[in-house]
């Protein structure tokens, strides 16, 4: 691998368990210390799909379980989480096509803090 490439890792907790569902919570981990691109909004992506069209790709999604009876309504963690990957070359003048604005029109500043977790209202 070459020095200069970083892995940022972005971390979506949706409604339900299809890539479609509303982002509840996310969490975001920046390999590149900073100097990479940064996703904007709270949540960066109404969807699991919307990041995909972004650019980023699909590592891992929870496996679905059903509740244990008697505990169906019990408040417990979010289950439906996907992680998402991208690779970032530091030495590119360009980061690529990668525009996390236009996929969230509602987009805010970027977060300034590493490995931020936000859960949305």
């Amino acid at each position: 691998m070459n020095d200069h490439v970083r892995q940022q890792v972005l971390m979506l907790w949706l409604a339900s368990s299809g890539l479609d569902g509303r982002v509840l919570g996310w969490s975001f981990f920046d390999g590149t210390n900073g100097a990479g691109p940064q996703p904007d909004g709270d949540p960066p992506y109404a969807t699991g799909t919307v990041a995909l069209v972004a650019g980023w790709r699909l590592l891992q999604m929870s496996p679905l379980s059903p509740p244990t009876p008697g505990h169906e309504r019990e408040t417990s963690f979010l289950k439906h989480e996907f992680v998402f990957e991208r690779l970032v070359d530091l030495e590119a003048k360009d980061f690529g096509s990668i525009d996390d604005s236009a996929s969230n029109p509602t987009s805010t500043p970027p977060p300034t803090s590493v490995g931020k977790t936000n859960l949305a209202h």
